[in-house]
């Protein structure tokens, strides 16, 4: 059986002026109505009251001319026709009556019918004496009154409307500039502030968005602070710690051979591993380094890092690319990626090179769910006490310095599998390129596969 596809409504939809707007909309149209229907009702009744009084004083008139022999006045009769069958039977009944209904015939109609009339009849020897007075200037004045109930109506709803979407538009506005530094903020730009100026005053009345805005900024602040106490830590502990080890790593020359001084030396290693590690992590977090970007091939680059590891690790290379990077970083990178595959995946290590793209894949247990959820974290990790969880983070901080994407996931058939997209440098005119070494070439972003830029580098 078919699964009948759900309508969903368009994405503005949910916007907060869409639904304002069909909230005044709902509300005017509304209010529009019930004034319209208790004004109209109110002059409806009015006038047909009026026009009953006097329909009733002419009949007094007629009664009395017939009472006295006299000829009838005109619009007056004894059931003259046209009459409405149910004020001729309340006649005929011994009472009065009036009614709204057409007049009697005039020449000229073209329907045969006259306008709209006030009939009032009485009893008379057994049979309705009645009369009838003009009523087509009060129907043209409550038509007249109606026509203009919706009018104003139409201009007061669309008055209210655009007045209600510019000041909606305002706070909405407000609003979008708030999530905007959010997201800023959590991209990791600390500097971002709404500065609403409803916040610049404390003594003057704020609305909600305003509070909103304050406690962003105040957040804000209070975070960077945070994150700047906790860098300057870092890199003050491990600024401090570099004395005393190249004094102990001195030492520790000095001792004589044998397994407790390979002990002492090794660890002395470890320590100033992880003393390196956390000054490029709180230079990284500081946001302070520069890159010395310059054209690189790629695939050498990856043979010479495996190389440099010491590592068991199978190369594949197919179809490499020129990448314009920091060869520095770049070899720390993967360095990185190829150090923890073998620390805590499990042989056969692969790096693949496909064009601008390096991969490392193990066949371990596979990358934890922490990490494939929020990315690695600093001094987390699942290998039983191997490592500090310091590798990754590096990397990835390595690679988002030099524009380049790193992603981590599980291979289908098991493994950890991380992939390190790098910007591609090529040729935009391979012609003019070939006879002048200095023509124009492109970068291609790990985001832009048809490799179109906005400015593209030029070749030294």
């Amino acid at each position: 059986m078919r699964r009948r596809r759900r309508f969903r409504s368009p994405s503005w939809t949910a916007s907060l002026t869409w639904k304002s707007a069909v909230f005044l909309t709902a509300m005017c149209c509304t209010l529009a109505a019930l004034l319209g229907v208790l004004v109209h009702t109110a002059v409806t009744r009015q006038t047909v009251e009026h026009a009953r009084e006097k329909a009733l004083a002419r009949l007094e008139v007629v009664t009395d001319a017939y009472e006295a022999g006299e000829p009838l006045p005109r619009g007056s009769g004894i059931d003259p026709p046209g009459l409405p069958g149910s004020l001729r039977a309340l006649a005929a009944g011994g009472e009065r009556g009036t009614v709204v209904a057409d007049g009697p015939h005039r020449p000229g109609d073209p329907d045969g019918q006259g306008g709209p009339a006030m009939w009032a009849a009485g009893p008379a020897d057994g049979r309705a004496l009645a009369t009838w007075t003009d009523y087509s200037h009060s129907a043209r004045t409550i038509g007249g009154l109606d026509r203009a109930i919706i009018g104003s109506s139409l201009l007061a709803i669309a008055a209210t409307l655009l007045v209600g979407l510019f000041a909606v538009g305002r706070v909405t506005r407000r609003l979008h500039q708030s999530a905007r530094v959010a997201r800023r903020i959590s991209a990791g730009d600390l500097d971002a502030r709404v500065n609403d100026p409803r916040t610049a005053r404390p003594v003057r009345a704020q609305d909600e968005v305003a509070i909103v805005a304050g406690a962003l900024d105040t957040m804000a602040s209070t975070l960077q602070r945070k994150l700047q106490t906790e860098q300057r830590f870092t890199a003050d502990v491990a600024h401090e710690l570099r004395t005393p080890l190249t004094g102990l790593s001195a030492a520790a020359e000095l001792l004589p051979p044998g397994r407790p001084a390979e002990l002492v030396r090794d660890r002395v290693q470890a320590m100033r591993a992880l003393t390196e590690d956390l000054l490029e992590i709180s230079r990284l977090d500081a946001r302070t380094e520069q890159v010395d970007l310059a054209v690189h091939d790629l695939a050498p680059i990856a043979e010479r890092v495996v190389r440099a590891s010491g590592t068991d690790t199978e190369v594949r290379v197919s179809g490499a690319a020129r990448v314009e990077t920091d060869r520095r970083r770049l070899e720390r990178v993967i360095g990185n990626l190829v150090a923890n595959a073998h620390r805590h995946g499990a042989p056969p290590v692969v790096l693949s090179v496909d064009g601008a793209v390096v991969s490392v894949w193990d066949h371990g247990p596979g990358f934890p769910a922490y990490l494939l959820d929020g990315g690695p974290q600093r001094f987390r990790t699942d290998g039983a006490g191997k490592g500090h969880g310091l590798g990754l983070t590096i990397a990835l901080g390595q690679a988002q310095v030099i524009g380049a994407r790193l992603d981590f996931g599980n291979a289908p058939d098991g493994g950890a599998l991380a992939r390190l997209t790098l910007p591609e440098y090529v040729s935009l005119d391979d012609g003019d390129s070939a006879g002048n070494p200095g023509g124009e070439r492109g970068l291609r972003g790990p985001d832009d596969p048809d490799g179109s830029t906005g400015n593209a580098p030029h070749a030294s």
